[in-house]
């Protein structure tokens, strides 16, 4: 008789209801996954791409087609589409434009390997083969930028225009590119051009009136504060004021708020409200001392002190937001100050013309003609708030496309043309290599085509005829040819037609595409604890806490 073979016990490694899904069926859901989210994007790409209204949970609406916008909206909780979301946040916050490429080109690349996968071809050679063909792409990209010289300050301007004009061409504002180029690239040259902080560019959103009536401040623009009754009386315009900037209080606290005063007489209790009176107007005396006629403060400024200001011809304004603060003091000089003793005139700001003014249907303090004015105010105007927020985020990504044409300097011609030459010359490059490398790097090539492809796709164009001539064109040195969405032809030369983009937006979104793709082919398993779904209620208390917590209720305490 045979024995039985000895049983194996049973190894329990994870926790009951734990999901695992691994190998190649594991790796094509990630795709999968991936492939949804760039079809939701691929429709906003271009000078023809369409908007996407998304509602969140509290029913606020937003109209948008900023790629990075739409997908930190969506609220995606796919493990491995969140890699997207992820890389197309780095290139909003590097480089400003391009988001919605970056996702589209990374789908598109595991689109192309996906049939690879399935024959079983190993991912390590697939990610091989991207990182070379990502190598020669940016390689061939250095080698076909366009230096600009700076040299030529009319030039270098012009090539700034059209930088801001190629970003917002896609955008709702496109109508009015012109108008908004100017303005973009107005507030770029008010910074300072070692560092070009584009958080010293304020924003600012007043409802009503047209685009048109948009304005740029060369200073500071901040909406009016909260004030007292006092502040009606108080001057509202200024020829080179002294300003001064605070972070004190100028407010009597009720004496219960601070402390506890135990007092004999009625003669006591006056001499501490008479000290609280006689400090307040120490300091506004301490104030008026320093000649400074425009005097705010990130803290409150009372109803006294506003009376006590207006009396004097001096304007106040508190509670101003620390942002809106350190950009008078980055325009006017001076320093914020947090005692009223000591102040000199080196702490002090000042400007051509302090003036309060009506905007649409706001109040707005205006500091203008400032002497280090490396700052300045974009006021936005339109109908519908919505409106108004999406064209404060087409000039974000405006303004930072312009920021990096001014560090770089280099620019490639846009609308597709870089990626269809890349996608030529990869092509070529790829039947000098044997084996299977080839038929990747072949991939890459075919992949980079879903840009023009997509952009032709949204206009209603025919896509297949569009490359078929594009492919034509690079293949017999037209290398600046790309889709032209108005033409009778429906392709063109766009380096002539002022299509242009700083080569950093490209490099950084074929590099970003490509590690993204790599990322996502590294995963072969996803392991998902029921637990972590849950909400986390926090550490648990000590045993015991509850009933020391009880102890000494319904009791009164002894005096110690």
């Amino acid at each position: 008789m045979q024995r039985g073979l000895p049983m194996q016990p049973t190894v329990v490694l994870l926790r009951e209801g734990t999901d695992t899904s691994q190998g190649n069926p594991q790796l094509l859901s990630n795709i999968s996954a991936c492939l949804a989210i760039a079809g939701t994007l691929s429709s906003t790409l271009g000078p023809r791409g369409m908007d996407k209204l998304i509602v969140n949970e509290r029913g606020e609406a937003q109209i948008t087609n900023d790629g990075a916008t739409i997908l930190k909206l969506l609220d995606i909780v796919h493990p491995a589409a969140r890699t997207l979301v992820d890389i197309a946040r780095a290139q909003d916050a590097e480089i400003g434009d391009g988001t919605t490429s970056v996702v589209l080109l990374a789908a598109q690349l595991l689109k192309e390997v996906r049939t690879y996968i399935e024959e079983g071809v190993s991912p390590h050679i697939i990610m091989k083969g991207f990182r070379q063909a990502t190598k020669i792409a940016i390689d061939r990209i250095k080698e076909l930028q366009i230096k600009v010289d700076k040299s030529d300050p009319e030039n270098f301007r012009s090539l700034l225009l059209k930088c801001a004009a190629t970003s917002m061409s896609s955008k709702l504002i496109h109508s009015e590119k012109p108008f908004f180029s100017e303005m973009v690239v107005n507030a770029i040259e008010c910074l300072d051009p070692e560092d070009l902080d584009e958080s010293l560019i304020g924003v600012k959103k007043v409802a009503g009136g047209g685009l048109q009536d948009s304005l740029l401040v060369k200073g500071v623009a901040f909406k009016k504060t909260f004030t007292y009754a006092g502040a009606e009386q108080q001057p509202k315009y200024f020829d080179n004021p002294l300003i001064l900037c605070l972070n004190v209080e100028l407010e009597l606290k009720a004496e219960k708020d601070n402390a506890e005063v135990r007092v004999e007489a009625v003669s006591d209790y006056q001499a501490i409200v008479d000290a609280e009176w006689e400090i307040i107007y120490r300091k506004l005396q301490a104030i008026e001392k320093t000649g400074a006629k425009v005097v705010l403060s990130k803290l409150p400024i009372g109803d006294l002190a506003t009376q006590w200001f207006a009396d004097r011809d001096i304007f106040c304004a508190g509670r101003v937001a620390a942002g809106d603060l350190r950009r008078v003091v980055q325009a006017t000089g001076g320093a914020i100050q947090s005692t009223c003793s000591d102040i000199s005139r080196e702490h002090l700001g000042t400007c051509g013309i302090f003036q309060e003014r009506q905007i649409g249907g706001e109040r707005y303090n205006i500091f203008e003609g400032c002497p280090q004015a490396k700052t300045c105010t974009l006021v936005l105007r339109g109908g519908a708030e919505q409106f108004i927020e999406e064209v404060e985020r087409s000039l974000h990504d405006a303004l930072m496309v312009v920021k990096r044409a001014i560090k770089n300097g280099e620019v490639v011609a846009g609308g597709g043309a870089i990626e269809m030459e890349l996608s030529a010359h990869i092509r070529k490059h790829a039947l000098t290599i044997p084996g299977k490398l080839q038929l990747i790097i072949a991939a890459f090539a075919k992949a980079l085509e879903i840009i023009p492809r997509q952009i032709s796709d949204n206009a209603g164009l025919d896509s297949t005829d569009i490359l078929n001539k594009l492919r034509m064109k690079h293949a017999t040195e037209g290398k600046w040819f790309g889709v032209d969405v108005d033409g009778p032809t429906g392709i063109r030369d766009n380096l002539d037609a002022f299509v242009w983009e700083p080569s950093l937006v490209k490099i950084n979104a074929i590099s970003s595409a490509s590690e993204a793709a790599c990322l996502i082919l590294s995963v072969d398993e996803t392991i998902r604890n029921p637990q972590s779904e849950a909400q986390n209620p926090g550490p648990r208390a000590p045993p015991g806490t509850a009933q020391r917590a009880m102890r000494g209720r319904g009791r009164g305490m002894g005096r110690r």
